[in-house]
């Protein structure tokens, strides 16, 4: 997996000068298996340039690698390439290339019920005591904080931050709504209080 740090060099082969022995770029590392680029749009690398470096890999299942001295050879290029982005992928791609990525995913936001489900979950998994309503609670906050629509990492991620303040607080590990308005609040990185929605 490789996310924001990619760069053009960690796609091609690397020549450790102390040991002259070559490193295996991603690809190759990755092959037979899945390689995921997080975060697509977001690299150092511009999306074009990468997208260039593998139209032909990913069209004929082969890629070619050069050593240092200029000889250059191929090898297979069977693994799974995900893409993840939030960025629209027509914004990143030509038609020619998003062709080559054969099947396209778009996760939408998540419904009340199934934001309820994934906020039970993480309580669960962190041993966190909540209140009754603290879900519908969250999602409220959520909203009324600036949310456009319900995410499904809000849950792990405000409970994370509510968890880290108990931490520095020498609190128990307790989801209070203070606690959650607060975690809401640094998450949406807001500098004044959030008017705490309505009761649910």
């Amino acid at each position: 997996m490789s996310g924001g740090e990619l760069v053009p060099s960690m796609l091609e082969l690397q020549l450790d000068e102390a040991s002259r022995v070559y490193a295996a770029p991603l690809q190759l590392k990755a092959n037979n298996g899945l390689l995921v680029i997080d975060d697509f749009g977001r690299q150092v690398m511009e999306p074009r340039e990468l997208l260039n470096r593998w139209i032909v890999p990913l069209d004929r299942r082969v890629d070619y690698l050069t050593l240092r001295h200029g000889v250059k050879f191929q090898i297979p290029f069977e693994l799974m390439v995900v893409f993840a982005t939030n960025l629209d992928p027509r914004s990143l791609a030509d038609e020619a290339f998003l062709r080559r990525i054969h099947n396209k995913i778009f996760v939408p936001p998540v419904e009340p019920a199934v934001f309820d489900e994934i906020f039970a979950r993480v309580v669960e998994a962190a041993g966190l005591e909540c209140e009754p309503g603290a879900a519908a609670w969250l999602r409220a906050l959520c909203l009324a904080s600036g949310a456009a629509e319900l995410r499904a990492c809000y849950p792990r991620d405000i409970c994370d931050i509510a968890r880290w303040i108990g931490r520095f607080e020498n609190q128990p590990p307790r989801l209070t709504r203070q606690v959650m308005e607060r975690a809401a609040r640094l998450y949406f990185t807001q500098t004044v209080a959030v008017s705490p929605p309505q009761e649910v």
